[in-house]
């Protein structure tokens, strides 16, 4: 599983806007979200850590591997907008 650290998710809103992107790429992907600690975690054969990392980046949030999940990467790019409409 890939577990990244999203402090941009703030609502309901964001981790719908992060499954429906994760799930664009790969619908059989199993995502895990616990907004409370700002996790999100992808089981999926699809796509390596670094992919899904952009992924959440295009999706508008700054995503950050957690280590020992997973190849550790940090965004590459700066995400078109902070976190959320409500954030």
């Amino acid at each position: 599983m890939n577990t990244f650290e999203v402090k941009d998710m703030t609502c309901g809103h964001c981790v719908s806007t992060i499954t429906q992107a994760v799930k664009a790429m790969d619908p059989d992907a199993r995502v895990q979200i616990d907004l409370a600690t700002h996790r999100v975690g992808i089981e999926s054969s699809d796509a390596s850590a670094a992919q899904w990392s952009d992924v959440i980046t295009q999706a508008g949030y700054t995503p950050i591997a957690i280590q020992g999940t997973a190849q550790a990467s940090t965004p590459a790019a700066t995400p078109a907008r902070k976190g959320c409409c409500c954030g």
